[in-house]
């Protein structure tokens, strides 16, 4: 665990210290932790900044993409002077602003089977705020295969969704075992999106990743959050880890060599 805290972080941290349930240790534990961020578009935004205000000491970011103006309407993080910017280095910039207690750790490239375990390897938790089922199965398997939980969240015109995926408990798998087909789920740029919609599934991710990190309170496991943001309502619908499932089942697997994440992302059985 850190260092005792100094006079500047017990002021910047002090409504965390004073709870039972985070404390000077708890908030120790938060700067010793390592998070690693798939995507700093819109729900990546405000979980980078949430988590960069909590003190989550090193912030690693993956994104390949730049800052469009288009962005600018939910990217939180991003402003007008960062159009055609990397959006990690923008990230990085942003957090360097907000919190000097934060090391960043820019990946600026996609995240991809290739790349994946090199990138989430050295993280405690990961949060998947990735556009694209191609990218989300990839995290799953190998967060799955390294034992590093993962904080999923996606999001879609005025509706959003999010579940917690650890080691013990069901992955992303368990509940969809295949992605569906290329082009039939259209994506932002097609249908729009809520600006503010990101805001609170972004939070709800970066509250999560901060609960795993204190080990503190029932996460979101085995439960799937649906957030619909035009009647204010959220549902919550348990599902169960699947013993078949070809990755956190009872013969899972032990590496992604030879996976192709093409299509559905389908793991054949043997």
């Amino acid at each position: 665990m850190s260092l005792s805290l100094d006079a500047t972080q017990l002021d910047r941290y002090s409504r965390h210290v004073i709870m039972d349930e985070v404390g000077p240790e708890g908030q120790g534990r938060l700067l010793d932790g390592r998070v690693l961020v798939i995507g700093a578009g819109g729900l990546g935004s405000p979980v980078i900044q949430y988590l960069a205000a909590a003190g989550v000491g090193t912030l690693g970011i993956v994104d390949d993409d730049v800052v469009e103006r288009s962005n600018l309407q939910r990217q939180v993080i991003h402003g007008d002077d960062d159009v055609g910017e990397p959006k990690a280095a923008s990230a990085a910039r942003f957090v360097e602003r907000l919190n000097p207690d934060v090391t960043v750790e820019t990946h600026a490239t996609r995240l991809d089977a290739d790349n994946a375990h090199d990138l989430i390897e050295p993280y405690d938790v990961v949060v998947d705020c990735a556009d694209n089922f191609r990218t989300r199965y990839v995290v799953n398997d190998v967060a799955r295969i390294e034992g590093i939980p993962v904080v999923h969240g996606a999001i879609y015109k005025f509706e959003g969704q999010a579940t917690t995926l650890v080691p013990d408990g069901p992955c992303y798998r368990c509940l969809f075992p295949e992605a569906p087909e290329p082009g039939t789920v259209p994506d932002c740029a097609t249908t729009g999106v809520l600006g503010v919609l990101p805001g609170t599934l972004g939070c709800i991710q970066a509250t999560e990743a901060v609960k795993l990190l204190l080990d503190a309170g029932d996460p979101l496991v085995g439960r799937l959050l649906f957030y619909d943001a035009l009647e204010m309502s959220f549902e919550t619908v348990p599902y169960r880890r699947n013993p078949d499932c070809p990755v956190c089942g009872d013969d899972g697997i032990e590496t992604i060599a030879g996976i192709e994440y093409a299509g559905g992302c389908r793991i054949d059985a043997d």
